[in-house]
């Protein structure tokens, strides 16, 4: 059974910066296409960013030149890189396959705000 364990979130100011990682189990990680979601309070979860196997990577209109998703294959870890964080960023995000094929996290809550 694949586990997912997201890290790295915390409280940080308009303008800040934070780096998450999440941790997959599981050999069939570096095959998967990959992607980090989130969730604020009374909003449905959303697709923040993916990235393929080859490292290919697309973006949500809101957090495009913002957010950068990379991973590591070798540490079956993926990465997403918040940069000019906004108080609308402020949720609880997950990694999970593009198919969503994998049971949730935990999640890690970023906050935003002054």
């Amino acid at each position: 059974q694949v586990q997912l364990v997201e890290s790295g979130g915390g409280l940080v100011q308009p303008g800040g910066s934070l780096r998450l990682s999440c941790a997959a189990s599981g050999r069939a990680f570096s095959i998967n296409a990959m992607a980090w979601y989130r969730q604020a309070p009374g909003k449905r979860r959303e697709l923040v960013a993916t990235i393929t196997s080859g490292g290919s990577t697309h973006y949500a209109d809101s957090v495009k030149g913002r957010f950068t998703i990379s991973r590591d294959n070798a540490k079956n870890t993926v990465y997403l890189q918040m940069n000019s964080l906004k108080p609308e960023d402020t949720a609880v995000y997950y990694c999970n396959t593009v198919g969503t094929d994998y049971p949730w996290g935990q999640g890690t809550q970023v906050t935003v705000s002054s």
